[in-house]
């Protein structure tokens, strides 16, 4: 399970015709001052303003939606409800936020609302039939073939026939950087530490020269983890905790990133994810994937200050950066124009 809600005082009301920045100050807030009340008002200003245009790029905002509705399960259908009415070309969000809200009875909740989003029924259907994955289930990377299974396939593929090119749509953490922002997302509304537990067992990939994908969603899960844990002090003292439980692989990245919180120093963080993409482009990595792959991570990876769940709060956080795919590009492009 992912909910465990927090108790606070309430935030300030939020008027349904505000600013962007004005929902994501609060919900950057929320975990500390829950506001109940005013999250259907929030998520009409996300619909309003286009936040889930590019779907790749609303990690946090969904994922905080996914929260909230996990967040009270007695009253989840009846804060759903007020939502509607969705733009059509939004509707996925809720269908999604249901579906990673762990919700006990989210399948029924799904079933039940299908009569409203019948555009949606084949995604519907896709998460009741477990094609889809829920948030709780999504593998933190692909399960690698044994030497069985590669000698099976050996034996039993036709060497003089053209592999054949499928598209992998294989749902992991290890290749979505946006799945890292949803449980940032989920993390806003709760102020549960499960999400937290999840980002913390990405750590060791920011010390991989495996694969592109895994260093920089490594980088980004240390890096957000200090970037939060500055202001955030029951965030810090969680992570702090977590050290003598934490196996080796966890331990040393974990150390670095309350170290950094503590002392308030995160550029070293940066600076080391730089020196990684320095030295994947001079010796490539273990697994030889085109470095080009960095030019593809949009608004998830780490640029200059700026990381999508930190830029959340912005204002909060102190780190000078816009929300979107032009303020974040990635690492290759921040490392040329530094030549």
């Amino acid at each position: 399970m992912l909910i465990e809600p927090t108790h606070a005082e309430k935030t300030p009301d939020i008027d349904p015709r505000a600013s962007l920045a004005v929902v994501q100050q609060w919900i950057y807030n929320y975990r500390a001052k829950p506001d109940y009340a005013h999250v259907a008002a929030a998520v009409r200003v996300l619909f309003h303003s286009q936040t889930f245009k590019e779907p790749e790029n609303a990690g946090i905002y969904l994922g905080f939606i996914a929260g909230a509705i996990g967040s009270n399960p007695s009253t989840a259908e009846q804060l759903i409800a007020s939502f509607f009415p969705v733009p059509p070309e939004d509707e996925w969000v809720i269908v999604r936020a249901v579906a990673y809200s762990a919700l006990p009875d989210w399948r029924n909740i799904l079933r039940r609302l299908e009569p409203r989003m019948p555009e949606r029924k084949v995604m519907i259907d896709s998460y009741l039939a477990g094609k889809l994955p829920i948030l709780t289930v999504i593998p933190l990377e692909e399960a690698k073939p044994g030497v069985l299974d590669k000698l099976r396939s050996a034996f039993t593929r036709n060497p003089f026939s053209r592999p054949e090119m499928k598209l992998n749509t294989t749902l992991t953490f290890a290749d979505n950087l946006d799945l890292l922002d949803t449980l940032w997302g989920y993390y806003f509304a709760t102020g549960s530490h499960v999400p937290i537990q999840r980002i913390m067992q990405m750590l060791p990939w920011s010390k991989s020269r495996d694969t592109v994908d895994k260093l920089t969603v490594g980088s980004m899960a240390r890096y957000t983890l200090a970037s939060y844990a500055i202001r955030d002090a029951s965030l810090r003292e969680y992570l702090r905790s977590e050290l003598s439980k934490q196996e080796a692989p966890i331990k040393e990245p974990l150390r670095e990133v309350v170290d950094a919180a503590d002392t308030v120093q995160i550029a070293a963080l940066r600076k080391d994810a730089l020196a990684a993409v320095d030295e994947l482009k001079t010796k490539g990595s273990d697994s030889r994937r085109n470095l080009d792959l960095w030019g593809q991570v949009g608004v998830g990876a780490v640029a200059l200050g700026c990381v999508s769940a930190a830029a959340l709060g912005q204002v909060a956080v102190g780190i000078p950066c816009v929300i979107g795919g032009s303020a974040s590009q990635g690492l290759l492009q921040l490392w040329e124009k530094q030549q």
